[in-house]
């Protein structure tokens, strides 16, 4: 099971092959669809502004609702290409970011939002592991995730503690409550200052 992904943030789309995956499984593009819809930008103040739908379209692999064995080829066109919000940096390396990474390695950089290092091309990681989960699930295995840690605020509990589910009720998709929101008030209070949270390392639960 291999991923193959290619695209810019300011191109026309993202999107990838996913090879190896066996044929003869029920595939559902809405359950996809869904994972998509939980990183869209946009959603709430605590993360980026742009605009898109991130709609995921199937062009191969998958007949009738069941993987064929073949490759699956997708696609997730880009709306809100805003590359003139760029301009301003082109001559300039962010820091934090690849930039200068992109620069030294292939002798020039998409500077807008990143190109191929910008955060968005993580769409295809998120529909190939959404197709993982389905194939997973016949065997019967899931997959949760959770915010455990933002910056110096961390859960106090570990995962066997708390309800993973309840991941799904606030922004920041951490279970426990009162953290989650603490960790919204620092990601405000750092994006009022300009600024970004550091990296920290806690002895807190695994």
């Amino acid at each position: 099971y291999t991923l193959t992904s290619f695209g810019e943030s300011h191109g026309e789309a993202l999107g990838g092959v996913i090879d190896g995956c066996p044929a003869g499984f029920p595939l559902s593009v809405d359950e996809i669809q869904y994972e998509l819809d939980r990183r869209r930008p946009g959603q709430s103040s605590v993360t980026t502004s742009r605009t898109e739908e991130d709609r995921v379209e199937i062009l191969s692999g998958v007949f009738e609702g069941v993987t064929t064995g073949s490759p699956i080829g997708f696609i997730v066109r880009n709306k809100d290409q805003r590359s003139r919000d760029y301009d301003e940096i082109k001559d300039l390396f962010r820091p934090s970011h690849a930039d200068y990474t992109m620069q030294a390695k292939y002798g020039i950089r998409d500077y807008r939002g990143g190109g191929r290092s910008s955060a968005r091309e993580h769409i295809a990681r998120v529909v190939a592991g959404a197709v993982a989960k389905q194939v997973l699930a016949v065997y019967g295995i899931s997959i949760q995730a959770y915010t455990s840690q933002v910056g110096p605020v961390v859960m106090p509990w570990s995962y066997q503690e708390v309800e993973l589910e309840r991941a799904e009720e606030n922004i920041v998709r951490c279970p426990d409550m009162e953290t989650a929101e603490k960790m919204i008030a620092l990601i405000r209070e750092v994006r009022d200052q300009g600024d970004s949270c550091l990296l920290y390392t806690s002895d807190a639960a695994d």
